[in-house]
């Protein structure tokens, strides 16, 4: 407590220079909380929110994830996937529960005068509102005869109805999406927005209308549930490649004409591109905290040379050059730690702004803070060990008859 009590009694004689010291640090500790609670706060968001597809469903699809201009090219040579591959599927595949598909595109609804232009048209067939969970706030979900005969019926988004018919109740009436007449028959919970982007702009029809009105050429996307949860995924997954590349005539060594994507492999991308972002900020924050150190170093070899004459008396009174180190040190980690608190209150208040202000969100959690001032501290014991052992070598008699 003694050596407490000096070092911050050191530090308070000289106000201005301090803080000043402590820029680094302070820029340093308030990037890192900053980007960490962005990111955290993204993966928590993401892994709710987009990407949420249900563990033991798997996507069937042409392109499937690409992260290369190489991919994209060979993703489109690769045939279309059509309706008959998923009959296929569903009558052949023994470790499928269910299939399903859709497709989707941006078209104009209206009614009357009121229009709402590139709404997200999709088309499935009726099982996706069971394989995706589809959650209904009024009406319904079309049925197997609905999708079998083409029937003229949609299942919109809040925000179609919002823009459409106001606080009238939407079931029963009809719209007009891309000029053809369709009849409301549900209304999807709402959603609300995703990194600024609204998921309720979007209404649903079965997949034979949206093929009659928008064309066959496309390729769907095939949504299969595992037979047996999580667990039959990877034997699902396998089953539903031989049976594809037996369609396409595909050769032993050739590589699959058509993607899987599950949860998983979702998360894993995203993880792979937070963590690249985290390594950079994390890069530049470190250069922050090394010019702090730096400075800290510079401002506490500066204050041994201007109390070199109190390290004497107190060395000459008793003090030992262990109590002459810690006395240092103890200043260098204050200096740090106030450093560190400014920075970790100035990147949680960003952090807090930004997730109110903006569309990014943000995640600060204890363990981050701790960590913040682990940093700041150690930053501070580091760059202060130099000049700590500098003031505890100065000899007694030498100090006392310095000016």
């Amino acid at each position: 407590m003694e050596t407490f009590r000096i070092a911050a009694s050191a530090l308070r004689a000289h106000k201005m220079r301090s803080f000043l010291t402590l820029l680094g640090v302070i820029i340093g500790v308030m990037t890192v909380i900053t980007v960490v609670s962005i990111i955290s706060g993204l993966n928590n968001y993401i892994s709710e929110k987009v990407f949420d597809l249900n563990p033991d469903v798997y996507v069937v699809t042409q392109f499937g994830i690409i992260t290369s201009r190489e991919q994209w090219l060979e993703a489109l040579k690769r045939k279309n996937i059509d309706m008959r591959d998923a009959q296929t599927i569903a009558e052949r595949c023994n470790t499928c529960a269910m299939v399903g598909a859709q497709n989707g595109t941006g078209a104009a609804v209206k009614r009357g005068a009121k229009k709402l232009t590139r709404v997200r048209t999709i088309g499935t067939t009726a099982n996706m509102a069971e394989i995706n969970n589809i959650d209904l706030e009024g009406g319904r979900y079309f049925t197997e005869a609905e999708e079998l005969h083409s029937a003229l019926v949609t299942v919109i988004g809040s925000d179609v109805r919002d823009e459409i018919f106001g606080k009238l109740d939407p079931i029963g009436r009809t719209i007009m999406v891309a000029n053809q007449p369709m009849k409301v028959i549900g209304l999807l919970r709402k959603q609300g927005s995703v990194l600024g982007r609204s998921q309720d702009n979007q209404l649903f029809m079965p997949l034979s209308t949206w093929r009659k009105r928008f064309g066959t050429r496309e390729s769907i996307d095939l949504f299969i549930r595992a037979r047996g949860g999580v667990a039959g995924m990877e034997t699902s997954m396998d089953e539903v490649r031989l049976i594809l590349r037996g369609r396409r005539h595909t050769a032993f060594r050739a590589d699959d004409p058509f993607s899987v994507v599950t949860a998983e492999a979702l998360q894993m991308v995203w993880k792979s591109i937070s963590a690249g972002l985290f390594s950079l900020m994390v890069f530049i924050s470190g250069i922050s905290l090394i010019v702090g150190g730096i400075v800290i170093m510079n401002i506490m070899l500066v204050s041994v040379v201007e109390r070199t004459r109190e390290i004497g008396v107190r060395r000459a009174i008793g003090a030992t050059r262990g109590n002459i180190r810690r006395q240092f040190l103890m200043e260098a980690a204050l200096l740090a730690l106030g450093g560190g608190i400014i920075g970790v209150l100035l990147g949680i208040a960003i952090a807090k702004t930004i997730s109110a202000l903006g569309p990014l969100p943000t995640l600060v959690r204890p363990s981050l803070v701790l960590a913040g001032l682990t940093v700041a501290v150690v930053t501070g014991l580091l760059a202060g060990f130099i000049p700590a052992m500098k003031a505890a070598k100065l000899p007694p008699i030498e100090a006392l008859r310095y000016e």
